[in-house]
This record gives C-alpha cells, sequence and structure tokens, in this order.
C-alpha cells in the first residue's frame, strides 16, 4: 500500500513586475494556509515520509513549511525539475521514480497539472485544487513503479474548508 498527498502551492504573489514565474515568491496568506494545513496534516496523523519539491520558490517555500512542521530537516526535500511547467507524464515520472523503501510520500507541485493528475488515478472527481489543496491518494500496490488507476482518495483539504 501506498500514498500519496500531493499538494498545490500555497497563495503566491504577484507583486513584482518582471519577475519570473519560477521566482514568485508567496503571499503572507499563502504561508499561514501553508501552516495551517499542515499543521492540521500533522495533528490528523498524515506525515509524508518524503517531500518533493516543484523548483518553484512558491512551491519549496509551501515544501518547507510543511517540513518545519512535520520536523523535516529542509535538506531532506527533494527538489524534482520534473514538476514545473510539466505535464501529467511527468508528474506520473517523478511518482513512479521514489524509492519502494516509503511508504507515502508528498509531493509539491502546480495546477492545472495537479488537478488532472489526481483525476488520472481517483477514483472521485476533483474539479479544481485551490492553493495550499491537499489531497491523499491510496493505491493498493507495493512498488511505486507499478501505480495505475484507480486510486482512492482519502481526503482533499483546503485552508478555505477549515476558516471560520
Amino acid at each position: 500500500m501506498k500514498q500519496l498527498y500531493i499538494v498545490r502551492h500555497a497563495k503566491s504573489s504577484w507583486d513584482t513586475p518582471g519577475l519570473q514565474d519560477i521566482d514568485r515568491p508567496l503571499k503572507g496568506r499563502g504561508v499561514n494556509d501553508a501552516y495551517r494545513t499542515s499543521e492540521w496534516m500533522s495533528e490528523e496523523g498524515n506525515l509524508p515520509q518524503v517531500l518533493i519539491s516543484s523548483p518553484a520558490t512558491r512551491a519549496l517555500h509551501t515544501a518547507m513549511i510543511f517540513a518545519r512542521t512535520f520536523n523535516v530537516d529542509f535538506s531532506e526535500i527533494q527538489i524534482n525539475d520534473r514538476l514545473y511547467d510539466s505535464d501529467i507524464e511527468d508528474y506520473l515520472r517523478v511518482v513512479r521514480g521514489i524509492s519502494d523503501g516509503y511508504a507515502s510520500a508528498a509531493i509539491f507541485g502546480h495546477n492545472p497539472t495537479i488537478t488532472g493528475f489526481i483525476n488520472y488515478f481517483a477514483d472521485q472527481r476533483v474539479s479544481h485544487v485551490p492553493t495550499t489543496g491537499v489531497v491523499c491518494l491510496s493505491f493498493a500496490v507495493d512498488r511505486w513503479s507499478d501505480l495505475a488507476p484507480p486510486a482512492k482518495l482519502l481526503f482533499f483539504d483546503y485552508p478555505k474548508k477549515r476558516r471560520p
């Protein structure tokens, strides 16, 4: 059994004209949402064994916030270029390449690829993953390389869902 947490980066800032897309930082709200979501996951016992992030600043910063909450050293975050400006096949290659020693993993990336990737596998449709949204899929396989649909959608959570 393998569990995959798919996390869309937190809310990013568009405040710096001319900044390359890959370098866009998080907004204050994004930072807060990432802390709240990672704390919720930790309280629920949803602690992935490995974190893999897009190299984009906003995704990597989101992964770092989750790592801090999960007490994972930043140096253990794996950065994979295939999670930025990519497609479902790229995400599939990343996930199928995860070491089988990990029963659970989290990837931090971008829409629309994340939503498409989830809907490729999930037994329930997700119309849109908002910023800092997290989906957990469960696969009845022993090796990441054997991932194939369908996967059981265990949960879909996002900050607005938990706001008062």
